[in-house]
């Protein structure tokens, strides 16, 4: 069966169950994909995924089911497995879906053109050795991914998708003689191959300090300073700090910090961050979700106050609160006024951090970890490269008062964020 009998079929046969609300998705997933392994092209193929995701709330209780083949035999199979899932699960009345209409979409590049990817991707490596011969790449992913998929639910909802991306992946180092750089990596999505690869999100800049990384100095003293994380790095502290205080595990459990300050200011009045998968710089971003409403996007920080918590339907009605208003992480933060080398000119002493590597935040927001290809600031300008140097600080008390916000932003298909310099950061060596 293709994608559009076997989402019927499903429901047809979930509606014969006897469940109050139901639904489905079948979605077939398409791969093309070049491999480069030491710079040479060591792989090619295609891969096809076939998936069907099952929902059914029988009585309050909930059943769910994923499987990975369009077959009759197969779905039958799935949807008494669902309803045995329901029949053991607890009641639960925060369980529902929501009522839909009819929606088609069609998102990004859904037809590849696989030669044109090709010829960028070679591209891309002969960039790379003209103009930084000191980068070795020691692997490289390009790929097209293209699908079809189809929800339906026993509440009207019929949201019919085709889509696709051109994305690339790159690990690299530097390398001058026996001496080596910290390895690093870079990647994005996107809907066309009108520009060559090298020009998307952060690449070339990356590249660029791999080569000045190669040689590194000891951060020898410890000190209380500003630390700018570069967008890639900005986007994953902003996670660390949303998945502390305003996602739906630390809401349900009552352990976040900001869980009675919604409509207050916990952050620089600069800070606004979106979860924004509509945003024309967001290649193929969620329409909808897995309960049946669609996507819209929304703050969850407007000019530094809590304007949303980042809830899923059920944990929303476990506990009283609105719903966020999709199930996204492409986060959009809204750019600042100056420029990153006048932030960076403004900064005596500091860091420059590309890549954060620590365990989990504790509940307070706390984190330490390790700044890796990173380089020092000073005198307002960008020093050596260094190496084995800690940060510390806390997640929420270093975004109450920023030290600035680039007016660059990048963008990599999944996010759209710009440089965050922060104070208060402890930064250490051995």
């Amino acid at each position: 069966m293709n994608v559009k009998e076997t989402a019927r079929y499903a429901l047809e046969k979930l509606r014969a169950t006897g469940a109050q609300q139901y639904c489905c998705e079948a979605r077939s997933a398409r791969k093309s994909e070049f491999n480069v392994d030491g710079g040479l092209f060591s792989l090619l193929r295609t891969t096809i995924d076939n998936r069907l995701d099952l929902t059914l709330i029988k009585d309050q209780r909930r059943g769910k089911v994923l499987i990975n083949e369009f077959t009759r035999e197969g779905v039958d199979q799935a949807v008494a497995d669902c309803l045995a899932s329901a029949e053991s699960a607890e009641s639960d009345p925060a369980w529902t879906l929501y009522e839909g209409g009819r929606k088609s979409f069609t998102l990004g590049a859904p037809e590849g053109d696989m030669d044109k990817l090709f010829e960028r991707s070679r591209e891309l490596l002969e960039t790379i050795k003209r103009d930084y011969p000191k980068v070795m790449v020691e692997q490289m992913i390009v790929e097209h991914d293209s699908a079809e998929s189809l929800y339906l639910s026993s509440l009207g909802a019929e949201y019919a998708t085709r889509e696709g991306r051109y994305a690339y992946s790159l690990m690299f180092s530097g390398h001058e003689g026996e001496k080596t750089s910290s390895f690093n990596g870079c990647g994005v999505s996107a809907d066309s191959l009108d520009q060559p690869l090298i020009e998307l999100g952060e690449a070339r800049r990356l590249l660029a300090e791999a080569e000045r990384q190669i040689d590194t100095v000891q951060t020898d003293s410890k000190f209380v300073g500003p630390v700018v994380f570069t967008p890639g790095c900005a986007a994953n502290m902003l996670y660390e700090l949303l998945s502390n205080y305003v996602m739906d595990g630390v809401i349900l459990d009552g352990t976040s910090q900001w869980k009675d300050n919604l409509g207050d200011a916990v952050a620089d009045p600069r800070l606004t961050v979106s979860a924004a998968p509509l945003h024309p710089g967001i290649v193929c971003g969620e329409r909808y979700q897995a309960d049946g409403r669609l996507s819209e996007n929304y703050d969850i920080i407007r000019d530094g106050r809590l304007a949303s918590f980042m809830l899923s339907s059920f944990v929303a009605r476990k506990t009283g609160r609105e719903p966020a208003g999709n199930g996204s992480m492409n986060l959009v933060v809204k750019e600042g006024e100056l420029p990153v080398e006048s932030i960076i000119a403004g900064i005596d002493k500091g860091l420059l951090v590309n890549r954060f590597s620590g365990g989990s935040p504790s509940s307070n927001g706390d984190f330490s970890g390790v700044a890796k290809n990173s380089f020092l600031i000073e005198n307002g300008r960008i020093g050596p490269a260094v190496s084995e140097t800690m940060i510390s600080g806390n997640l929420a008390r270093m975004f109450e008062k920023l030290r600035g916000l680039s007016r660059e932003r990048v963008a990599d298909g999944e996010m759209l964020m710009p440089y965050i310099a922060v104070d208060g950061i402890t930064i250490s060596g051995k």
